[in-house]
């Protein structure tokens, strides 16, 4: 059986070499070590999110109110980014697998999610090209390991006790 990393790394075009290339670095210090970056992306991403023209994809942050769903955004990135762990402080584990769950998490909603993502990457100032591409190729793997966690929980409806997740893991500040 294909595991849900190589199934991310299949339908994303992306390795997990390249997807965790964040690990081997830090970004929220490459970044200033502050959290404005990260502020800005998730604001300027959910912004698109938000005013999309698709209804069907508007439909699936519906039931989150705007503001609530920026800083959920910020603070994992900040966290998974090699900053303070304050997505874990407030809210627990990402455990995104779980938290997506009663999202209609698709191949269709992982792109459109993508588009809006590398939209808000192009138009961050204050995250370098360098930056963004890693970031970019994460975002890319991740997407399409919650595709596939969840089809595979959905299929066998006993959760995904046991997969291994890096996409949610913590990075410790260095």
């Amino acid at each position: 059986m294909q595991s849900l990393q190589d199934k991310a790394s299949e339908w994303s075009g992306v390795a997990a070499a390249d997807a965790f290339a964040i690990d081997g670095c830090n970004i929220f210090e490459a970044l200033g070590g502050t959290p404005q970056p990260f502020v800005d992306l998730s604001t300027n991403f959910y912004t698109r999110v938000y005013e999309d023209e698709e209804e069907w994809f508007r439909e699936i942050f519906a039931g989150s109110k705007k503001e609530d769903a920026i800083q959920n955004q910020y603070e994992f990135l900040i966290q998974r980014m090699g900053g303070p762990p304050l997505f874990s402080e407030r809210r627990g584990h990402p455990a995104l697998i779980g938290r997506h769950r009663a999202f209609p998490v698709t191949h269709r909603a992982a792109e459109r999610w993508l588009h809006h993502m590398q939209q808000a990457l192009d138009t961050t100032e204050s995250i370098d090209a360098d930056s963004k591409a890693k970031m970019m190729n994460f975002f890319r793997h991740t997407a399409y390991f919650l595709v596939a966690g969840l089809e595979t929980t959905r299929q066998h409806s006993h959760g995904c006790r046991g997969t291994a997740c890096k996409h949610g893991a913590s990075k410790p500040a260095e």
